[in-house]
């Protein structure tokens, strides 16, 4: 009787393989393929999952800076056929009489300050992507990863069915809860915020004319980010609106017409009537930061290496100025035919990111903790500070850039749209 030997799987080689595939890792995975770099991406969620309707209820604030690195990743234009621009940006303190008011026109070049998109959207555009790129590209998923490995010239997985998959540089792009990361033993920062973002899609009478409004109050902040007109013509506009995380439930839970009567008061009468059109979900909100950004031949990046607040929308957009870092600096050792995965490369990639995601971090960490309150002292305080942002131009037009993406170092991909 013959017998037949199990073969086993080849190993796969590649030049980056990125563990996970969310939207940073998908991103990632197409700047790297649209500039003909061999990659490997892999996720435990088969892209069907991640594609229904209740996967995932939010919207994303993309910067200025943002939209340029989905630029380079070959998908900006057909993001930009379904995402509504930011051209204002409206805050304001409880019922303090002062407010905070960028306008695009301000400095005569009317650029948008940024734009909203539906994630359920921008994921389906990422993962048609990755197939548009499959000579460079292969996007595996579902996986499981039985375990890590660490070589002299590679860092890799082994998959639960025996397939080895290995690169001079591994990205984990994996989430809060990154196995990368804790298989390379880097330790975090964390807190808890107690407080909860139930997120949801309105539809309204008025236009919002671009404008996205962040109103603070002392649970924290309630925002309305402008999105494209739905199928039926219907104005619409996305909300995250903070609670006590002790206080979420009681509010998910209410009828469909009290939950619209609380969103019409927060929302007051400038969108005129307003409904929900979405199943609200709630999202639990707190605060992580990684002790290190990368290993041997190793690079963490995205929630995996920050999480943030989201009260000034910035969560991906930090994320995406980590991939416009790495990957122009794996493109240019790639270029001149060099290691890139190397220590000094690595060194560069967190010095480089970790001060500006840490300075992100910390400035959203502190405006929560200094508008989510109700004593009236600090209320004096910041209300005066908004007034005097507000008066100083100078100041001022460092917090519009800021929300473009562009303060600090600015990646070339930032700045010409490509590697």
């Amino acid at each position: 009787m013959a017998k037949h030997a199990s073969r086993k799987k080849a190993d796969i080689k590649t030049d980056v393989l990125i563990v996970g595939g969310g939207l940073a890792g998908l991103t990632l995975a197409g700047v790297l393929g649209e500039a003909g770099i061999d990659t490997v991406i892999l996720d435990h969620a088969p892209p069907v999952t991640q594609l229904a309707k209740n996967f995932d209820s939010r919207a994303t604030a993309l910067s200025f800076a943002a939209s340029r690195v989905l630029q380079a990743a070959g998908v900006w234009d057909k993001i930009a056929a379904h995402a509504a621009p930011v051209l204002d940006i409206r805050v304001t303190d409880g019922e303090a009489p002062v407010f905070l008011h960028f306008s695009s026109d301000a400095d005569g070049k009317g650029e948008a300050f940024g734009f909203n998109v539906e994630n359920l959207l921008l994921r389906k555009v990422l993962f048609d992507n990755v197939k548009r790129l499959h000579k460079t590209v292969r996007h595996l998923a579902p996986v499981k990863i039985a375990k890590f490995i660490e070589e002299k010239a590679f860092s890799g997985v082994v998959l639960e069915d025996g397939r080895r998959i290995v690169a001079p540089l591994m990205v984990g792009a994996d989430g809060r809860g990154s196995a990368v990361r804790k298989w390379l033993g880097i330790e975090t920062e964390t807190s808890d915020y107690k407080q909860t973002a139930i997120v949801c899609t309105i539809a309204h009478e008025l236009d919002h004319e671009g404008v996205a409004t962040e109103h603070f109050l002392p649970a924290g902040p309630f925002a309305l980010l402008p999105l494209p007109s739905g199928h039926d013509g219907a104005y619409r506009s996305s909300v995250i609106w903070t609670v006590e995380t002790a206080d979420a439930q009681k509010y998910l839970s209410l009828s469909t017409a009290a939950f619209d009567a609380q969103l019409q008061k927060l929302c007051g009468p400038h969108l005129g009537k307003v409904r929900c059109v979405q199943k609200p979900a709630g999202y639990p909100l707190s605060l992580m930061h990684a002790a290190s950004y990368a290993g041997p031949r190793t690079a963490l990046m995205a929630e995996a290496a920050h999480v943030i607040h989201p009260i000034a929308g910035q969560g991906l957009n930090v994320s995406m100025r980590d991939i416009a870092v790495l990957a122009e600096l794996a493109a240019d050792s790639l270029k001149l035919g060099l290691d890139h995965g190397t220590p000094m490369l690595l060194q560069n990639y967190e010095q480089l990111r970790r001060i500006d995601a840490h300075i992100m971090a910390g400035f959203t960490d502190v405006l929560n903790r200094l508008f989510s309150n109700n004593f009236k002292s600090v209320a004096l305080a910041r209300d005066l500070g908004l007034g005097m942002v507000e008066k100083i131009a100078p100041l001022k037009g460092f917090f519009a850039s800021q929300a473009m993406g562009l303060g600090g170092r600015t990646p070339r991909i930032v700045k010409t749209g490509r590697l």
